[in-house]
């Protein structure tokens, strides 16, 4: 059974910057594509960012050009680099493994506990 541990959530100012990082156990990792969700009070979960095996990524708009996803498989980890960072941005981010060619659909695939951002002056 794959696990996934968040971690690197905080508060920060709007402007600032964070990293969250992913922790994922299991031989699966490396052959699936990995995502970074989150979800804010009274809203729906909604993909942030997305990285298939081959390293191909897509973005939310609202947080392109500000955001990068990234992974490193011989470390079983993910990556999410959040420049400019503004209050709209404050949700709990969650880390998502899927399954091959199963899209981006918030409601599949392995989730971990998440960590929450929070961006405010």
């Amino acid at each position: 059974q794959v696990q996934l541990v968040e971690s690197g959530g905080g508060l920060v100012q709007p402007g600032g910057s964070l990293r969250l990082s992913c922790a994922a156990s299991g031989s699966i990792f490396s052959k699936s594509p990995m995502g970074w969700y989150r979800q804010a009070p009274g809203k729906q979960r909604e993909l942030v960012a997305g990285i298939t095996a081959s390293d191909s990524t897509i973005y939310a708009d609202s947080v392109k050009g500000r955001f990068t996803i990234s992974r490193h498989n011989a470390k079983n980890m993910v990556y999410l680099q959040m420049n400019s960072l503004k209050p709209e941005d404050t949700a709990v981010y969650y880390c998502n493994l899927r399954a091959r060619g199963s899209g981006w659909s918030p409601d599949s695939g392995s989730w971990g506990q998440g960590t929450q951002v929070t961006v405010s002056s």
